[in-house]
C-alpha cells in the first residue's frame, strides 16, 4: 500500500467481510464479524465505513443528493468497465437476477481475458491499477452523487465505470449493490453500536453511552470516528446542536386511563395527538431547519412553517418538536394525514401550500439559547416552551391539560376525538420525566381513538416478505408478510399476511417499490416460520387494521408468551396506507401487540362475566 494509504483500509477487506455477513443469520456472529473489520480500520476512515455499512453516504439530514444512477446507467457502467455489449449485461442480469453478481462475474472474465497482456511494451505503457480503498470508493460515490448539470450523466458513467474497472470482482459486487441500494448485509444501527462498544468502550456496558450520544447527535459515522479518535469519555460531552437532529423520543401505548396514569406515576400532562407529520424544528437566528420523524430534512416542504417559526418563536436558538397538520383552508378544521402527504411533491410547493395549508401544534422544546433541555423534566421543558412561543392562529402549543383523574383524562380524550385529533398523549411529570431521545418507554403513553374495542386500532408493521397473486393478480406480488419489531433483540417477528385493502394503483406501485429490496434469503434480522415467495429486506412500514388478535402456530410474534409453541397473529388484516414517515425501528413492537392481546382477552372475560 502506498504511503498515502497507510491511514486507509483496502476495500477488499470490506468486501470480504460483507461476503461473510451475507451467509450469517446470527446477530451475535454478525457483531463479532463487524468487530474484526473495525479493528482493522484506521480511525480516519471509520466514519466512511459506517456510512457504507448503513447503505448511504451520510445521515439523512445532511441532504446529500441521491446517487442518481438508475438501472440503465448502472448497466452501461458495467458494460463500459468490462468492455462488453450492454445486451450481454442485460442477458446475464435476467439469468442471475442480481446486478452485483453480474458485475462480479464479468470482472472475473475480464481479468482472465487480460491476464496475459501485462508483459512487454504494453506493461511499460500501462499503469497498474491502484487497489481500491474505503476512501477512494466513498469519495468517488460522493462525486457521483454531487455530479450535476448538463454533462452529469456522462460524468457519473465514467466515474462508476472507472471504479468498477479497478475493482476486484468481489469489490465490484458490493459497489454495484451499494449503488442499487441493495447491500443486503443484514446490519442495523444496533449491531454497529454493539461492535463499537466492544472495541472502543471496553464491552457492552459502553453501549448505553454510545446510544445516548447517537440519539443526541444523529450521525453514527461521526460518533464512531469521535469514539475511535478520542475514546468513550468524549461521548459523555455530546449535547444538542442546532441544525443536527435529535432522534425522537417514542411512546408506549395504553387503553385504560386508570392503568395509563398508574404507569406514568399518577399524574400527567395530557395533550392532543394530532394526525399529522411529527416535525423537529431547529432555529438559529433567521435560519430554520425542519426534520421528519426519520430525521430527513423536510424544510422545503414547509416554507410556510419556516415563516411561522421566524414570527412566533422568541429565541435566538431553539430546537422544538411539534405536529404539522393539514387544515381545511376555509374552516381551519384538521385534515387527515393523507391530505398532508400531498406536500411530498417536489415541484410547485408554493401552489400545493395554498391548496393544503397547515397548522403547527408544538409539544416540546429540547434546546434553548445554549441550554440543553433534554435532561430537564417535562414541567421545566413545558415552561420553557410557553416562554419562547408567541402563539398564533396556526402556530401554537398542542392543546393539553394536567391531571391525576382518570375520568378527566377520558373526557379530554373524547374531546380530542371530537375535535379531529386521533387521540391523546399522556406524559409523565415526575422527577424522572426527562427527554429520552430515541427511546420508547412509559414516560409517554399514547391513547388512540380505536383502542376502545377489540382491534379496531391500527398498527404499524414492517414488510419482510411477499407472495405472488392468483387469477387477475397472477404474476404480481399481491400479499405481504408483515412483522412487528423487537427492540431488545433488534429483530422483526411475523404477525400476519396482508392481501386486502390494496387498490389496483397500490398493487402497481408495490411492484416497483419492493423490487429493489428483494433478497435471495431470509434477512438476518427477521424471525419467521413462514417462507414467502420472495424475501424483502425490512424497509417499508405499512399501517394495518385487523378484526382481532388471535393465537397462531405459524407466526413468531410473541412466540411462547401466551402459550407454548404459538405466537400472536392479526385476524382479517387490511392494508390502510404506507407510512413513509416511519423507519422499520419505529414500527409497532412485539411487546405492544402482547399488551393489546392481553387487554383484548381481559375485555372478553369481563363481558362474559
Amino acid at each position: 500500500m502506498s504511503q498515502e494509504n497507510e491511514s486507509d483500509l483496502p476495500f477488499i477487506e470490506v468486501a470480504r467481510t460483507f461476503s461473510v455477513m451475507e451467509r450469517i443469520s446470527s446477530r451475535t456472529q454478525l457483531t463479532l464479524t463487524l468487530v474484526r473489520l473495525f479493528k482493522k480500520t484506521p480511525s480516519t476512515v471509520i466514519d466512511k465505513l459506517v456510512y457504507l455499512i448503513q447503505g448511504k453516504l451520510g445521515p439523512e439530514w445532511k441532504d446529500i443528493p441521491e446517487l442518481g444512477v438508475g438501472e440503465k446507467l448502472l448497466i452501461k457502467s458495467i458494460a463500459l468497465a468490462y468492455k462488453v455489449p450492454e445486451s450481454e449485461v442485460v442477458k446475464l442480469y435476467h439469468r442471475v437476477g442480481d446486478l452485483g453478481a453480474v458485475a462480479e462475474q464479468l470482472a472475473i472474465r475480464y481479468r482472465e481475458k487480460t491476464k496475459g497482456r501485462q508483459a512487454g511494451l504494453l506493461a511499460f505503457m500501462e499503469e497498474e491499477a491502484e487497489p481500491l480503498t474505503i476512501s477512494r470508493v466513498y469519495n468517488t460515490l460522493m462525486r457521483i452523487a454531487y455530479a450535476q448539470g448538463e454533462n452529469s450523466r456522462d460524468l457519473k458513467l465514467r466515474l462508476l465505470a472507472g471504479l468498477l474497472s479497478d475493482a476486484e470482482p468481489l469489490e465490484a459486487r458490493y459497489i454495484v449493490r451499494f449503488v442499487e441500494g441493495r447491500l443486503r448485509v443484514g446490519i442495523g444501527d444496533a449491531t454497529v453500536m454493539d461492535a463499537l462498544a466492544s472495541i472502543y468502550g471496553g464491552g457492552v456496558h459502553a453501549r448505553e453511552i454510545i446510544e445516548r450520544a447517537y440519539n443526541l447527535r444523529a450521525d453514527l459515522g461521526y460518533i464512531a470516528r469521535l469514539l475511535a479518535e478520542k475514546g468513550i469519555d468524549s461521548l459523555k460531552d455530546i449535547h444538542p446542536v442546532v441544525g443536527v437532529p435529535i432522534r425522537p423520543m417514542l411512546a408506549e401505548r395504553g387503553r385504560d386511563p386508570h392503568e395509563i396514569l398508574r404507569k406514568v406515576g399518577g399524574r400527567a400532562i395530557v395533550e392532543y395527538k394530532y394526525d399529522g407529520e411529527r416535525g423537529q424544528i431547529h432555529k438559529r437566528g433567521e435560519k430554520i431547519w425542519i426534520f421528519s420523524r426519520r430525521l430527513e430534512n423536510i424544510t422545503r416542504m414547509y416554507p410556510d412553517v419556516v415563516e411561522m417559526v421566524r414570527k412566533h418563536v422568541k429565541a435566538e436558538e431553539a430546537i422544538l418538536e411539534g405536529e404539522i397538520v393539514a387544515i381545511d383552508p376555509d374552516t381551519l378544521e384538521l385534515q387527515p394525514f393523507q391530505v398532508l402527504m400531498q406536500r411530498k411533491r417536489k415541484h410547485d410547493i408554493h401552489k400545493v401550500m395554498k391548496e393544503v395549508p397547515v397548522a403547527v401544534f408544538l409539544f416540546d422544546i429540547l434546546y434553548r439559547d445554549g441550554e440543553d433541555l433534554t435532561a430537564k423534566i417535562l414541567p421545566v421543558r413545558r415552561q420553557n416552551l410557553l416562554e419562547v412561543v408567541e402563539p398564533g392562529e396556526t402556530f401554537t402549543i398542542a392543546q393539553y391539560i394536567e391531571t391525576s383523574d382518570p375520568d378527566e383524562l377520558w373526557n379530554f380524550f373524547l374531546k380530542a376525538i371530537e375535535d379531529g385529533a386521533e387521540g391523546v398523549m399522556v406524559k409523565a411529570v415526575h422527577e424522572g420525566s426527562v427527554y429520552r431521545a430515541g427511546i420508547r418507554g412509559w414516560l409517554w403513553v399514547k391513547l388512540k381513538k380505536d383502542y376502545k374495542s377489540e382491534m379496531t386500532d391500527t398498527v404499524d408493521l414492517v414488510v419482510v416478505g411477499a407472495f405472488y397473486g392468483k387469477g387477475k393478480r397472477g404474476g404480481k406480488l399481491s400479499s405481504l408478510l408483515m412483522a412487528a419489531y423487537n427492540p431488545e433483540k433488534d429483530i422483526f417477528r411475523t404477525v400476519c399476511k396482508v392481501a386486502t385493502g390494496f387498490t389496483d394503483e397500490d398493487l402497481e406501485k408495490m411492484q416497483d417499490m419492493l423490487k429493489p429490496h428483494i433478497i435471495p434469503h431470509k434477512h438476518p434480522r427477521v424471525d419467521s416460520r413462514i417462507t414467502p415467495d420472495v424475501w424483502i429486506e425490512p424497509y417499508y412500514v405499512a399501517e394495518i387494521l385487523g378484526a382481532e388478535l388471535t393465537l397462531s402456530p405459524l407466526h413468531t410474534c410473541c412466540l411462547g408468551q401466551v402459550k407454548s409453541g404459538v405466537g400472536i397473529s392479526i385476524r382479517f388484516p387490511r392494508f390502510i396506507r404506507w407510512r413513509p414517515d416511519k423507519s422499520p425501528e419505529d414500527a409497532t413492537t412485539e411487546q405492544e401487540l402482547f399488551e393489546l392481546y392481553r387487554r383484548q382477552l381481559k375485555k372478553v372475560e369481563e363481558e362474559t362475566v
